[in-house]
């Protein structure tokens, strides 16, 4: 992985690290070294195309929890909580691809009740579940669309609110 940019201060808006990402095995890895950041009530959004690496990604932060199960897409189930196998937090994995509303819509999850204990992961979450917290990591992936075999991801990885003002984007670089 390459690390594109470092912020030496926070923007008032968040802490942003952008990396390229040239294989699943290294998405694996981002979310292996992001899982070594999170605690308990951490929210993590996750956008990017169909195909992008989101679940790929979830599916290291899972690792790197150490939690219990197979991380795959809960596109069908809507949510999957994966118990932690030691004393970590839970990681509850969320797909809102299906959902069209807010967090209305999302009320019957209870995500508000999971965060506080959980480390929530939400697909497709952006315009659905940022009234959860002010405090939250917001992961954009972002790749060639069309009939392509590249491998290539381009990935921005922003902290918001005070919970990440020191997050040090260096600590995400392979």
């Amino acid at each position: 992985m390459e690390e594109l940019a470092t912020p030496q201060t926070p923007a008032p808006e968040g802490v942003t690290a952008r990396l390229t990402v040239t294989s699943p095995e290294q998405m694996q890895e981002l979310g292996r070294r992001i899982a070594a950041l999170l605690r308990a009530g951490d929210l993590v959004m996750l956008n990017g195309e169909l195909g992008a690496g989101k679940t790929t990604l979830t599916r290291g932060l899972g690792e790197g929890l150490g939690v219990r199960g197979a991380v795959t897409s809960p596109t069908f189930v809507i949510a999957r909580v994966h118990p932690s196998l030691g004393d970590g937090p839970p990681l509850v994995h969320v797909d809102a691809y299906r959902l069209g509303g807010g967090l209305d819509e999302m009320e019957d999850l209870d995500l508000d009740v999971s965060l506080p204990e959980s480390v929530v992961v939400v697909e497709w979450g952006e315009g659905k579940v940022e009234d959860l917290t002010d405090d939250r990591l917001q992961v954009v992936i972002h790749r060639a669309v069309g009939d392509t075999t590249d491998e290539v991801r381009h990935v921005t990885v922003t902290g918001l609110g005070r919970r990440w003002a020191a997050l040090d984007p260096g600590l995400l670089a392979v």
